[in-house]
């Protein structure tokens, strides 16, 4: 069954939601306040870097059943259902900002029509659903939550086939309304009520934030006792009871959701009295966990950074996106900088600009003449990576391999010495 949507925003988790429903039949206007961004979609031109959503966009444009438009009012009018996934950007105390979401709801307040149902996908604190309730205003109108569960460089597999649907409302029609949505996807949907729809969304990436906390500090004891943390996590990843997803040490996460959505639970958890000592702990570590990985190059680099050139593979948060928000990657070369370096990077998509930084067009150009190597980022073009031909151009074969990429045997075959993360 074909449904009326609108989409309000059109972000990574925006224009996701919106190409996907229009892939499964539905009818969707996307609506964003950005003229030109606008203009580009209409032209099925996506902003961004987010494998198979480009494809799905010109898929959706050319059926005629993905659209967008200028502004929340013009996309909602006739609309069934009304999707928010706008930013809500991390405020100066680590609360979440809902600006953007008060913004959208009060922009299509009175153009809704009688009975539509308006679902906050956007990531919102608990009680966000009673603000946008407040803001709209009409008895003739419900408010839903139905987190967003979408990792950036799977999106459109994680909409298409998510573990879980979940819908939070008090009104058991909305919630067949919005479930019926997704009646072509094969997954349990959970319907409960808006609060805690709000927290499972939370809980979910702090719990993930925290295991990949837990993997890196358990990579530091490695070292420090002289375990192979491959070893470590293949048997406690075995176990079914914690499973092997997310044990993988690297330089920390980072990201759009993590970092704000950590620092929002703390403040959730506080301005309800309890203090979330251990999520805390959680974020104190994964800065931590930067310092290490500077130290490691330190490390290579005899002691000190300063006069030091620094071949950098990565840039992006991780792979499979173009997103250097709070990307792990970019505060490790902004440390290498601070204290002296000259960074060549190379990243397949990601850009940034930092005095000092020098952005190449292949890994082995960043190699030209560095000091040293840092795999920052997980490409699995690196996975491959002609080890003979990084040693000939490094003037010091040394790698600080902070993802654990690279084949340590194929390495030293190649002269390199390879400093990894718990090994």
């Amino acid at each position: 069954m074909s449904t009326s949507v609108a989409v309000i925003g059109t972000g990574y988790v925006g224009l996701t939601t919106g190409a996907c429903l229009a892939h499964l039949g539905h009818r969707v206007t996307c609506a964003d306040i950005d003229a030109a961004k606008v203009a580009a979609l209409a032209e099925a031109r996506v902003p961004f870097y987010e494998p198979g959503l480009a494809e799905l966009v010109r898929e959706g444009v050319a059926a005629g059943r993905l659209r967008f438009v200028l502004g929340g009012a013009a996309a909602v009018d006739g609309a069934d259902l009304v999707f928010l996934c706008v930013p809500t950007p991390q405020a100066d105390d680590g609360s979440a900002d809902l600006s953007y979401v008060e913004a959208a709801a009060g922009s299509i307040a009175a153009t809704l029509r009688p009975g539509a149902v308006v679902v906050n996908k956007s990531t919102v604190p608990v009680g966000s659903a009673s603000v946008v309730e407040r803001i709209i205003a009409r008895d003739d109108v419900t408010v839903v939550s139905n987190p967003e569960f979408l990792r950036e460089g799977s999106a459109v597999a994680d909409f298409l086939r998510p573990d879980r649907v979940i819908i939070g409302t008090e009104s058991a029609e909305a919630g067949r309304r919005v479930a019926a949505l997704y009646h072509s996807i094969d997954a349990p949907v959970l319907i409960t009520d808006p609060a805690s729809a709000e927290t499972i969304k939370y809980a979910a990436n702090a719990f993930l934030a925290t295991k990949i906390s837990f993997v890196n500090a358990i990579a530091a004891v490695c070292e420090a006792v002289g375990a192979d943390i491959g070893d470590v996590i293949r048997g406690i990843g075995s176990d079914r009871r914690i499973g092997p997803d997310f044990l993988r040490p690297g330089p920390g996460w980072g990201g759009s959701c993590f970092p704000k959505d950590t620092r929002a639970l703390v403040s959730i958890a506080e301005q309800g009295g309890y203090d979330f000592r251990l999520l805390r702990g959680v974020i104190a570590s994964n800065a931590e966990q930067h310092d290490r990985m500077v130290a490691k190059v330190r490390q290579a680099l005899g002691g000190s950074l300063r006069g030091a050139t620094v071949a950098a593979w990565g840039l992006a948060f991780k792979a499979g996106t173009d997103d250097v928000r709070d990307s792990p990657a970019v505060a490790i070369i902004d440390v290498l900088l601070a204290e002296g370096a000259t960074v060549r990077a190379y990243d397949p998509q990601a850009v940034i600009a930092r005095q000092g930084l020098v952005q190449v067009g292949s890994a082995l150009a960043a190699c030209e003449g560095a000091d040293a190597l840092v795999v920052l980022t997980e490409w699995s073009e690196f996975l491959g990576a002609d080890l003979d031909g990084v040693a000939t151009r490094l003037r010091t074969p040394v790698v600080v391999d902070t993802r654990n990429v690279l084949d340590p045997p194929a390495a030293a075959a190649a002269g390199l010495t390879l400093l990894g993360v718990g090994r």
